[in-house]
């Protein structure tokens, strides 16, 4: 007697109509995410684009409604400088911002270490008050702070500018607190076991362990203050030695009001090192402006 053994029925795959379906619906998808990518793209760097394009136009095409030079000027990027000491500008915008960014780092990385990683009598009270810093409007503050400097005999200098960020950043502050909450604990307890005191934790595991934090918060200062045009207005406004490239742009327009295409070329410089240094520095940008959003 001879036993037939059924072969086990093989489960029904799934119909081509679906897999059609499903793989167009992926198809349309990823057209419609990157389209919309391409598009927002595009209207970004348009502004950009017409910049770059007026400055290597003729002073007779500038501002009009030809967009397409009919002859390219290159040498407009270098008369920029003989019309304006941009050089000197550039250093005053630099010294600013590297120094600020320095000191809101200094002060805002204990600050954020001990609000975040510590336990003390206060805490909330001050991360409070931090907050209500940043939503304080600067402008608020412009009187008794100006009348201090000028007391000081600071002002017309950078000094009114570089020095507070030395003190107190509200916003560099809560940035890396928030960053820093997303450190577990076990590495500095790890490291206080092992002999680290708070700050030799702090120094030795939570800062190589924050990089990206700190470069988001690092960008985000001096981005700030290399735009910045209030405060170089205020505090050294009468002497143009000490003018960053923001309040020489602004001088540079009035003098040059006509020359639209010298304006854009002297915009054009100034945009550069910005769009520079966010190329170079974009991934540790977004990675940790993405990890400060974890934790609250």
């Amino acid at each position: 007697m001879t036993a037939v053994a059924e072969a086990p029925q093989k489960a029904a795959g799934v119909p081509p109509k679906v897999r059609f379906k499903r793989n167009w619906d992926k198809r349309l998808s990823f057209v419609a995410l990157h389209s919309v990518g391409i598009a927002m793209g595009v209207i970004f760097m348009l502004p950009i684009l017409f910049v770059f394009l007026t400055a290597v136009m003729a002073s007779d095409q500038a501002m009009t409604a030809s967009l397409w030079p009919t002859e390219w000027h290159f040498e407009n990027f270098v008369k920029v400088f003989q019309k304006a000491p941009l050089l000197e500008y550039f250093g005053n915008s630099l010294l600013y911002s590297a120094l600020a960014t320095v000191g809101a780092l200094l002060s805002a990385i204990p600050a954020a270490y001990a609000l975040s990683k510590l336990k003390w009598r206060g805490q909330n009270l001050f991360f409070m008050l931090t907050v209500a810093a940043m939503l304080l409007p600067p402008q608020v503050t412009v009187v008794p702070l100006y009348d201090l400097w000028v007391r000081l005999g600071l002002t017309g200098t950078l000094v009114p500018l570089i020095v507070p960020y030395f003190f107190f950043d509200a916003f560099s502050i809560f940035l890396l607190r928030q960053f820093f909450l997303t450190i577990p604990k076990d590495y500095l307890e790890a490291a206080k076991i092992d002999g680290c005191n708070e700050f030799q934790a702090m120094y030795r595991v939570l800062i190589p362990m924050a990089k990206p934090g700190i470069a988001a918060t690092a960008m985000f200062c001096f981005l700030f203050t290399w735009n910045d045009y209030f405060g170089p207005l205020l505090y050294t406004g009468e002497d143009q030695d000490h003018w960053p490239l923001s309040l020489a742009i602004a001088s540079f327009r009035g003098m040059h009001h006509v020359e639209w295409n010298m304006t854009m070329a002297a915009t054009a410089l100034i945009m550069a090192p910005v769009i520079v240094l966010f190329i170079f520095a974009q991934k540790s940008f977004v990675k940790g402006i993405t990890f400060t959003g974890v934790k609250g």
